[in-house]
């Protein structure tokens, strides 16, 4: 177990990785087309790394991603996680399919065509996000608060959306799955 490093410009692709790792800083390290399922995060930030491609299928408490590339990158079999955050973070393509990120806190992030299928975004906060072409299909949205986020198409008989807060803008990202008209 590796605990309270502070880990600078590695490349895991070229280096071994370790098991577990706590309370850990991992800046400007890449992991970029890794397969990540035998090492577990716990109380660790990753601040500019690269993690494009990555498939996540390990445990993550306590973890932060800041202004990090993670685009394409795989959560579909994340394993359990407690306390997630995305900081200005490009997660464009990622998957979530079928991921359970309740509480999840997703800030300033691109989250252009992510795939959201299956998700369970319970009571999760996305601020001020590119939601662009992201699927949302039979995901989970109730009590999360989309009020900041723009460009996204929620189709309510597709998905919970019981007491999520969206702003009135946002309300046209509800309706256009009716086919509805909307002018000026």
């Amino acid at each position: 177990m590796i605990i309270g490093e502070k880990i600078k410009n590695i490349d895991f692709n070229k280096t071994q990785i370790g098991e577990e790792y706590e309370d850990c800083i991992f800046s400007n390290c890449d992991f970029s087309g890794m397969v990540l399922n035998n090492t577990n995060f716990e109380d660790c930030i990753f601040d500019s790394c690269n993690l494009s491609l990555t498939k996540i299928e390990t445990s993550l408490r306590d973890v932060h991603f800041k202004e990090c590339k993670m685009t394409g990158t795989n959560f579909t079999k994340l394993k359990s996680f407690s306390s997630l955050s995305f900081e200005k973070c490009n997660l464009e393509y990622a998957t979530f399919m079928r991921a359970k990120l309740r509480n999840t806190k997703f800030t300033d992030t691109t989250l252009i065509e992510v795939d959201f299928s299956e998700t369970d975004l319970t009571m999760s906060l996305l601020k001020n996000c590119d939601l662009s072409r992201a699927l949302f299909s039979n995901t989970n949205l109730e009590k999360a608060d989309l009020s900041t986020s723009y460009n996204f198409v929620i189709d309510p008989n597709n998905n919970k959306i019981k007491k999520a807060i969206f702003s009135k803008e946002g309300l046209i990202g509800l309706v256009l799955s009716f086919g509805i008209r909307i002018l000026d």
